[in-house]
C-alpha cells in the first residue's frame, strides 16, 4: 500500500469519529491534547531509523541496501532486528501483551509511520493482534521531521533508560541529531541528559568512527557491540593527552606517541580485551600505566607492532557484499583474536611488570626478592637453558649483579670468586684445550697480584 492510500485510510478512521478519549503529549514545544483512536495494525509502517535499531539499519545501508519499510521483505527484517535487540526482554513483554494487550497509547504519523513503540508493535504482530490504540499526528514524517524527532527521542529515552538495550544506539542518536542541526542544549533536553553528557556521547561516537575506519569497517556499527566501555576510556585518554592536560603529571610524549596509543588501543578493543586490564595502557593520573614511562611505552609499542602487523598483513579481505556481514566480520575478528590475544596479553603484562619495577627502584629489597623468586623458579634441567637468548640474558644478569656488588661490597665479589674456584671441577681428560685454561688461570693470577699491589701500595 502506497503512502497516499495509507493517508486516505487514516482520514477514514478520523472521519468515523470513534474517539476513545483524549490525551496530552508534548508537541511543538507545548502540551497538546489529541484524540485517541483504535486503528488496524496491518497498515502500520516501522520507523527504520528507530534509535533502538539505528546501528543495524545504518550498517545495512553501508552495504548499499535501500531499506524500504513499506515492503514485506524489509518489514520482516526490521521486526527481526527489533526482536534481536533484546530477546529476553521481548519474551517477557510478549507474555505481558498476551494478557494485557496494549498498556500505553502509541503515536503514529498521518502516513502510518510509528513514532514510538516500534518494538511493541512488532510484538503485537507476533501475538496476532489486529488493532491498537493510537494518537494520529496531523502531519507526515516528511512534513515535520524535527518535531517528530523530538517527540520520538523524548518518549524513547524516557521509557528505554530502564531497559538495557544495545548501548551504541544512544551515541548514534546524539550524533544523528547534531548532524541535523539540532543545538546541543536541545538534544540534551530531548535525551534527558546534560549538555556535557551529550557532548561526551558525540565525542565517544567520533572515537567509534575512528575505530571502525582503522579496520576498514566504516559505518558497520555492529562491530561496536560489547566494546563501549574501553572506547569511553580511550576517548578520555585522547582528550587529555592530545590537549596536553596531562603535562602537569608527565610531559615526555609527542603527538605521534598519542597516535600510537590510539591505534594499539584499537587492537586491544578489537579482541575485546578485559576492560580492567585494558586500563593498564593509559589510565590517566595513575602511576602504574604504561604510557607514563617513555622508555617502557616505546618498547611496548615496538614489540606490539612487530607481532601484530604480521598478523594483519595476512588477514583475509573484507567481503562487504557478504549476505551476513556481521557474521563475516565477527569471524574475522575472532580469527584475529585467536592469533593475537596471547601475545598481546604477554606483552602488556611484561611491560606492566616493568612499570612496577620502575616504581620500586628505591626499594631494592622488593625487587631482589622478586628476582630471586624468578631465578629459583627456573628448571635447571630444562633443555631451553642452552638457548643462546637465555645464555645471553643470564650473562647480562650476572654482569648487572656483579656491578651492583662491586659498587656496594667489593669483598662480596671476592667471596664469589673464591666460591666459584672452589666449586670448579676440571677434568683434564675431558678438556680439549688445556693451554687455553692455563692462560685464563695465569690471567686471574696477574689480576689478583695487581689488586694486592693497589691495596698495599
Amino acid at each position: 500500500m502506497n503512502k497516499d492510500t495509507r493517508i486516505e485510510k487514516i482520514q477514514e478512521i478520523i472521519n468515523q469519529n470513534n474517539v476513545y478519549w483524549k490525551q496530552e503529549i508534548p508537541w511543538k514545544d507545548k502540551l497538546e491534547s489529541f484524540d485517541v483512536y483504535q486503528v488496524p495494525l496491518e497498515y502500520l509502517i516501522y520507523n527504520k531509523y528507530n534509535w533502538r535499531i539505528l546501528s543495524r539499519t545504518k550498517s545495512l545501508e553501508t552495504q548499499n541496501y535501500l531499506i524500504n519499510s513499506e515492503t514485506k521483505e524489509w518489514k520482516e527484517l526490521i521486526e527481526k532486528l527489533l526482536w534481536e535487540s533484546k530477546i529476553d526482554r521481548n519474551k517477557k513483554t510478549l507474555e505481558s501483551i498476551s494478557k494485557m494487550w496494549q498498556e500505553k497509547v502509541w503515536i503514529i504519523t498521518k502516513d502510518w509511520i510509528i513514532i514510538d513503540w516500534n518494538r511493541r508493535a512488532m510484538l503485537l504482530n507476533k501475538a496476532w493482534k489486529s488493532h491498537f490504540k493510537a494518537i494520529i499526528l496531523p502531519v507526515t514524517l516528511d512534513q515535520a521531521p524535527n518535531d517528530i524527532e523530538e517527540l520520538e527521542t523524548t518518549f524513547q529515552m524516557w521509557e528505554d533508560w530502564k531497559v538495557d538495550y544495545n548501548p551504541i544506539e544512544k551515541y548514534l542518536k546524539a550524533e544523528w541529531l547534531q548532524k541535523r542541526g539540532i543545538p546541543i542544549e536541545k538534544i540534551a533536553q530531548w535525551m534527558w541528559k546534560s549538555d556535557t553528557e551529550v557532548i561526551s556521547l558525540i565525542d565517544v561516537m567520533a572515537t567509534m568512527h575512528e575505530y571502525l575506519e582503522f579496520f576498514n569497517y566504516n559505518w558497520i556499527f555492529t562491530q561496536l557491540d560489547w566494546r563501549e566501555d574501553p572506547l569511553i576510556n580511550l576517548t578520555k585518554w585522547l582528550r587529555n593527552f592530545y590537549s596536553r592536560e596531562s603535562w602537569k603529571w608527565f610531559d615526555w610524549y609527542e603527538k605521534e606517541d598519542v597516535d600510537d596509543l590510539k591505534f594499539i588501543a584499537f587492537d586491544y578493543i578489537r579482541v575485546k580485551y578485559e576492560w580492567k586490564e585494558f586500563r593498564l595502557l593509559a589510565e590517566w593520573q595513575k602511576w602504574n600505566h604504561l604510557f607514563w614511562d617513555a622508555e617502557i611505552w616505546r618498547n611496548f609499542c615496538d614489540e606490539h607492532n612487530q607481532v601484530i602487523q604480521e598478523i594483519k598483513d595476512n588477514e583475509s579481505e573484507i567481503d562487504i557484499k557478504s549476505s551476513n556481514l556481521e557474521s563475516h566480520l565477527n569471524d574475522r575478528d575472532n580469527r584475529f583474536k585467536e592469533l593475537a590475544h596471547d601475545s598481546m596479553r604477554e606483552n602488556l603484562e611484561k611491560h606492566h611488570t616493568r612499570i612496577g619495577y620502575r616504581n620500586s627502584q628505591d626499594e631494592p629489597i622488593k625487587l631482589t626478592n622478586k628476582a630471586l623468586d624468578a631465578i629459583k623458579s627456573i628448571n635447571p634441567k630444562s633443555r631451553t637453558l642452552a638457548d643462546i637468548r637465555v645464555v645471553q640474558q643470564v650473562e647480562e644478569i650476572n654482569k648487572l649483579t656483579t656491578k651492583m656488588l662491586q659498587e656496594k661490597s667489593p669483598e662480596k665479589i671476592l667471596d664469589q670468586i673464591i666460591d666459584l674456584l672452589d666449586t670448579l671441577h676440571i677434568d683434564k681428560n675431558k678438556i680439549e684445550n688445556c693451554d687455553d685454561i692455563m692462560c685464563k688461570l695465569k690471567e686471574i693470577n696477574t689480576k689478583a697480584f695487581d689488586l694486592k699491589k693497589k691495596l698495599w701500595g
